[in-house]
């Protein structure tokens, strides 16, 4: 296949709108939206470890259903192991904080509510599925759950062999549930780190098009991050950042953050890291994807967001936008081994570095903003409300989607906009035209203030998109930024 954008498939479309529907783009969201329900597969590598810590700060944004150990191509039982209960420290760590973070907001799930869902799963061996654990019985319980129709973002940190066991546990129990089960389910995986999304998963569900996102782009926030970020996003992971922000101070959970250690390098011969930088964090995109930041990145995975962006590549598998003239996707896994950025930085870096910056942006665009907000929940973890920063809220005074006709003027409004804490607030306008179907670029009048405007092109065609993102950031230190992503349709 070459490189070309493919047309977003109907089903594969309307399996991710269905699950942005409980806020509707063609009306302001409700300040409280329902919640996104996750399940966590992890093999407890070092940044996984490091990913948990964000992770657990954002878990007022989810109903979390599991966290659930399993193992991958580069860890399992008596293998660079963490130890089945590697997670347990963290959730221990979380309960003394606990009591802070509910002054920030009471959906903090309890510590009580978190173990019983932290499980065990499939460890034995890379891509082992044929025992029933009890971490695949808890992904098949919630799948099975009738109560709740809220579709499950399944995120595989590690190996998918521990999601694969329970989907075959539904295919031999339950098999005339199949498609049903089928419509809950959004997979986000950080490459494919065993052989069993190929070999069963595919295989056995792959004609109920279950949405999929395996991303590659999460290379720009592990190991070589120093190699990939622009240096000005850089010292946003650097040592002196990290131990003022994250590392010292900020409470039990916080402190255990994998940070670098003297002797203790991500790579062979990457060895221009200082004791407190970054380390890696290469699964936090799988959860990044799904916290409400305003992106609606979780109706199509090509919108971009936090997480990343997508192109739809085959049937529907989404994997990262490749720039390169002439490329052609893998067929099979998209992982270390093929994975196009994986490739690039083991073969061909510091050539064509411009192909890389463009493969890894819709990653790295985010870094300020990520780590100021990994910042303020920090805080949080210490800080009473008051002696703490806050996101603002931002609304916008008309749908989400226009329509409109070529020579057009758009006007555009943040009126609603406000701050929990009072902050002064910086408004800025901005076409995110990697996501548009139109090739053009427009604009923004007073794209710096909360009214701004446009006009649609007089060259954009009928049916094109035009996604424009209202970004705010407040004065609160430190400075924290959401968005809403106004999508045009030209008449």
């Amino acid at each position: 296949m070459k490189n070309i954008i493919v047309p977003l498939s109907l089903s594969c479309f309307a399996s991710f709108l269905s699950f942005a529907a409980d806020s509707p783009s063609n009306s302001q969201p409700a300040n409280v939206a329902e919640k996104t329900r996750v399940i966590v597969t992890s093999d407890g590598e070092v940044d996984d470890e490091c990913s948990l810590v964000r992770f657990l700060l954002y878990t007022n944004e989810w109903d979390v259903e599991g966290i659930i150990t399993s193992s991958s191509q580069y860890h399992w039982q008596g293998h660079r192991w963490a130890g089945d209960d590697w997670a347990l420290p963290y959730l221990d760590a979380y309960e003394t904080v606990y009591p802070n973070l509910v002054k920030h907001d009471p959906e903090y799930p309890t510590p009580e509510y978190l173990r019983e869902r932290t499980l065990l799963g499939n460890v034995k061996a890379e891509g082992e599925m044929d025992e029933i654990t009890p971490g695949s019985q808890r992904i098949v319980e919630a799948l099975l759950d009738t109560s709740d129709p809220r579709p499950i973002w399944l995120q595989a940190w590690g190996g998918t062999n521990t999601i694969a066991r329970a989907l075959k546990t539904i295919e031999e129990s339950h098999p005339d549930r199949m498609a049903e089960v089928a419509e809950k389910i959004r997979f986000y995986f950080i490459w494919e780190q065993d052989e069993t999304y190929q070999t069963y998963i595919l295989p056995s569900w792959g004609q109920f098009n279950i949405p999929t996102i395996i991303s590659d782009q999460f290379w720009a926030v592990a190991y070589q991050w120093n190699k990939i970020l622009p240096e000005n996003e850089q010292r946003y992971l650097r040592a002196d950042w990290m131990k003022a922000n994250i590392l010292e101070g900020h409470g039990a959970l916080c402190s255990l953050y994998q940070a670098h250690v003297p002797g203790s390098y991500g790579l062979k011969g990457d060895l221009d890291f200082t004791p407190g930088d970054f380390r890696s964090e290469g699964d936090s995109p799988a959860f990044l994807h799904t916290i409400p930041t305003g992106l609606r990145s979780l109706e199509s995975p090509d919108y971009g967001g936090w997480g990343g962006r997508y192109t739809l590549v085959r049937g529907n598998t989404w994997l990262d936008p490749v720039q390169e003239s002439g490329y052609e996707y893998p067929e099979g896994r998209w992982y270390t081994g093929s994975a196009w950025g994986r490739m690039y930085m083991r073969e061909r870096f510091p050539e064509d570095q411009d192909l890389m910056d463009a493969y890894f942006k819709p990653m790295w665009r985010w870094t300020t903003a990520l780590q100021n907000d990994f910042a303020a929940r920090a805080d949080w973890c210490v800080n009473s409300f008051e002696d703490a920063n806050h996101p603002p809220v931002v609304k916008l005074a008309h749908a989400l989607d226009l329509r409109a006709k070529p020579g057009q003027k758009v006007s555009l409004s943040a009126n609603g906009t406000s701050d929990p804490d009072g902050d002064k607030l910086k408004y800025h306008w901005w076409q995110y035209a990697e996501a548009d179907s139109y090739a053009g670029s427009i604009s923004i009048s007073n794209a710096n203030k909360r009214n701004a405007s446009f006009k649609v092109p007089a060259n954009a065609a009928k049916g094109e998109t035009i996604h424009v993102v209202c970004e705010v950031t407040d004065a609160g230190s430190p400075n924290l930024t959401r968005y809403q992503r106004v999508i045009i349709t030209v008449e």
